[in-house]
C-alpha cells in the first residue's frame, strides 16, 4: 500500500470512528428526545435510520480495518478481493422520510451515506471495477479537446 493510500485509509478510519461516536451519542440521548416530538411513522423511520447509520458505519469500519491489516502485513492483498472482505451494499434511505427528521439526524444520516459512498468507490477501484484515471492525464485530455 503506498503512502497516499495509507493516509487516505487512516483519514477515513478516523472520520468513521468520529461519526460513529457522534451517531451513538445522538441516537442514544438527544435523538431520543427529538424523536418523541415526531409523528408515529416518522418515529419508526427515525429508529430504522439509526440502524441504517450503524450498519453503514460498521461496514465501512470493517472494510477499513481490512485495509489496515493488509498494510501491516497481517493479510495478503488478495484477501481484500474476497467477497467476504469487500465493503458490501449500504442500506437505502428514503429522502422523503429523512427530510422530515430533525436537522442533526439528517446531518448524521447524510454523512454516513457520503462516507460509505467514498469507501465504496475505493473498494470498487481496488477490485478493478472502476477505471481510475490520473488527474494529470485527465487534464491533458481536456486540453487536447479544447485545442
Amino acid at each position: 500500500m503506498n503512502r497516499i493510500h495509507r493516509r487516505l485509509i487512516d483519514t477515513l478510519y478516523t472520520e468513521a470512528m468520529l461519526l460513529a461516536d457522534e451517531a451513538r451519542g445522538y441516537f442514544d440521548a438527544a435523538g431520543r428526545e427529538e424523536r418523541s416530538t415526531l409523528d408515529a411513522i416518522t418515529r419508526v423511520a427515525f429508529s430504522c435510520e439509526s440502524l441504517k447509520v450503524t450498519t453503514r458505519l460498521m461496514h465501512v469500519i470493517a472494510w477499513l480495518l481490512t485495509q489496515r491489516a493488509i498494510d501491516c502485513g497481517e493479510l495478503p492483498a488478495r484477501e481484500a478481493l474476497d467477497p467476504s472482505r469487500r465493503l458490501g451494499e449500504a442500506p437505502e434511505s428514503d429522502a422523503d422520510l429523512t427530510g422530515r427528521m430533525p436537522a442533526q439526524a439528517r446531518s448524521i444520516i447524510d454523512a454516513s451515506i457520503d462516507l460509505h459512498r467514498r469507501a465504496s468507490h475505493l473498494d470498487r477501484a481496488q477490485a478493478g471495477e472502476v477505471e481510475v484515471e490520473s488527474p494529470a492525464r485527465a487534464m491533458m485530455a481536456r486540453l487536447n479537446r479544447a485545442f
